[in-house]
């Protein structure tokens, strides 16, 4: 199984802008506080020093997962047509019961349940993709199977469709 994962040019530049800004801003602001806090003396019982020092690790090991998952992540445009849904569509489906749910089909770094972005790993993207208009996509989920009608696809780059 492939390592590659996927995502939106908007949330790629998200991630690296992170990783920018934790080098560039926070890092060097928490590195001058640690100095600060070494030159009163005794580090054992100064709180600012063993925070500090504590943040800088968290740092570090930010920087370093996000750079490895930068590593691994392919750039995917937005898609142009609305045959079959893809990375980075929006999913129109009704239930059963003619229940309407929009989900936008996202790698696994976008995934944001509040807004429906929805990893493409996850067993509804997986059902979804490759799906077209009046397609069935039957689901198994711990509560039972479900079953959805695509309605629409849609490829807007923007946050939502419409």
């Amino acid at each position: 199984m492939s390592d590659r994962d996927y995502i939106s040019e908007a949330g790629f530049k998200k991630l690296t802008g992170e990783v920018e800004h934790l080098l560039t801003v926070e890092r060097p602001r928490v590195v001058n506080q640690v100095a600060a806090a070494a030159a009163e003396g005794d580090r054992s019982e100064n709180a600012e020093y063993i925070y500090g020092k504590k943040r800088l690790r968290e740092i570090d090991k930010r920087v370093e997962f996000l750079s490895k998952r930068l590593d691994i992540l392919e750039v995917v445009p937005q898609p142009k047509n609305t045959d079959r849904a893809r990375l980075l569509s929006w999913v129109h489906v009704e239930d059963e019961d003619g229940t309407s749910k929009v989900f936008r089909v996202v790698g696994a770094d976008e995934t944001d349940a509040k807004r429906n972005w929805i990893s493409w790993k996850s067993p509804v993207g997986r059902s979804l993709l490759g799906k077209a208009v009046d397609d069935e996509v039957k689901i198994k989920t711990p509560g039972g199977a479900v079953v959805y009608l695509v309605v629409e696809i849609t490829n807007h780059s923007l946050s939502s469709p419409n």
